[in-house]
């Protein structure tokens, strides 16, 4: 589960009762009421003044009030709402209020979420989790415009696996923050979305879910390109710009996005990595080459890089060899490519002993440098671990 730091807010108000004049007998008892917390017997007779008096601006503030204090924020806004089309006269009242009753349920919502990351079964954690969103979307009603509240709520929503619905907030929080986080994290989710999609193409050939797939796609693509323009040495939206490029078959942005990504952080092995992948996939092979041994430098027990370096060499040497054959050239030049791939597949394995892709590899690496017994003896590895 996701760490989440936040941060909590006081904010307190004097209730006072005010003497108005000409106040109705409605208004009078309910401010009695109130001052004793009886709030159901003083929303019965603010029921009573704005029904009797539908221009009752103090009325309608009190009933808001009420309602806030019961914790039916959407109420207390309603309320609030038509005391102020009435008139101005409670506007101070109301913006504290409505502040009040903000930090009130942003702070309910940082107590259900810390006692969610510590509970005891999945199920309590995610009732925990429900009542913080709740709580949160509470606060967003109360301060519309509060970044903290669209943030954390953010948080909950993730931390409850619903990605859908933390959509919103994301992009209002791009609104009021353009913050970095808020662009990878939004990217991120239409990308995991699409790439759902393009799944149940895959497995039920419905074309909508394709046409669903690619629209979840542009989104990713089009939010990281702003995220990216804005943050234009940021790591993270870099790699998901790129594998959004990945996703929808955008393979020269792709390149380019990776490109860049090596120029401006050369010892971020990833981006040499995933910049490699894509150049091998292009038969780029002496440029992938070179991605994947600066990977490899960076981190030697990189797996992924010395796998995908030897398979490069493999793939290299086997176009060298038919380039051979069709000119009908006696050049053995292929196998020197060959003979590459093999130390790096011999430290892919000492890693990863068991892996039947990595001994199948070298196994036909070892046949195109005439080394039969070799050979059968990773053949042989490679049906050991096949199960």
């Amino acid at each position: 589960m996701r760490r989440v730091i936040f941060i909590s807010f006081f904010i307190t108000i004097m209730f006072s009762l005010v003497a108005f004049q000409c106040s109705s007998t409605e208004l009078t008892s309910a401010r009695l009421y109130i001052q004793q917390k009886n709030f159901e017997r003083a929303k019965e007779v603010l029921e009573q003044e704005v029904t009797k008096n539908p221009q009752s601006d103090e009325g309608y503030y009190w009933l808001g009030y009420v309602y806030g204090e019961q914790g039916n924020i959407k109420k207390m806004l309603e309320n609030f709402d038509k005391s102020l089309e009435i008139s101005n006269k409670f506007q101070v009242e109301i913006q504290k209020t409505r502040k009040y009753q903000w930090a009130q349920n942003f702070n309910k919502g940082v107590a259900f979420f810390n006692r969610s990351a510590k509970a005891e079964t999945e199920d309590s954690s995610k009732v925990l989790l429900d009542k913080a969103i709740d709580a949160f979307n509470m606060a967003v009603f109360c301060e519309p415009d509060s970044a903290d509240s669209y943030k954390n709520l953010t948080f909950a929503y993730l931390n409850a696996g619903m990605e859908t619905e933390a959509i919103n907030p994301l992009q209002k929080l791009i609104e009021l923050t353009k913050s970095e986080d808020s662009y990878s994290q939004l990217g991120e989710i239409y990308l995991n979305k699409g790439m759902s999609f393009m799944q149940e193409y895959k497995t039920n050939n419905r074309i909508s879910d394709s046409v669903n797939a690619m629209s979840n796609y542009d989104k990713a693509i089009e939010v990281l390109k702003e995220g990216w323009k804005n943050y234009p040495n940021s790591n993270k939206i870099l790699l998901v710009l790129s594998n959004a490029y990945i996703s929808s078959g955008n393979l020269s942005d792709a390149m380019l996005a990776f490109k860049a990504g090596v120029d401006a952080d050369p010892e971020n092995k990833a981006y040499r990595y995933n910049y490699g992948v894509l150049l091998l996939n292009a038969e780029k092979y002496e440029e992938a080459a070179e991605q994947f041994k600066k990977a490899v430098d960076i981190d030697p027990s990189y797996t992924n890089a010395l796998y995908n370096l030897g398979l490069t060499y493999a793939r290299w040497g086997g176009k060298l060899r038919e380039k051979a054959i069709e000119s009908g050239s006696e050049s053995e030049e292929f196998k020197q490519k060959f003979q590459e791939a093999i130390p790096f597949l011999v430290k892919f394995l000492e890693i990863e002993p068991e892996d039947v892709n990595g001994w199948d590899l070298l196994g036909r690496v070892y046949l195109n440098v005439n080394d039969q017994e070799k050979a059968k003896d990773a053949f042989d590895k490679a049906d050991q671990f096949r199960g």
